[in-house]
Parts: structure tokens; C-alpha cells; sequence
């Protein structure tokens, strides 16, 4: 079983390398940027 698992990886890494030269590679999406929290209370005098 494992050597048909082995088999289907390379066969879909193959593929893959063959889409990106045919098509160009797949956009990745942007990335979220992460929130920063922010104290903004002013302190009391």
C-alpha cells in the first residue's frame, strides 16, 4: 500500500509541475493581516 501511495504523491507532484509550466503557477492568496490591539485610553490626570 505504501508503494502506491509513493506512486500517487509523485504522480500528483508531476502534474502539478506540469499545470505551473502550462498555465503558470496558481495564485496564493494574501495573506490576512493579523490585528494588533492598541491601548488608546488617555491616562487621567
Amino acid at each position: 500500500m505504501d508503494y502506491i501511495d509513493q506512486a500517487l504523491d509523485k504522480l500528483r507532484e508531476w502534474v502539478d509541475k506540469v499545470i505551473d509550466a502550462l498555465f503558470g503557477p496558481q495564485p496564493q492568496p494574501e495573506h490576512e493581516p493579523i490585528p494588533i490591539p492598541v491601548d488608546d485610553r488617555r491616562p487621567r490626570r
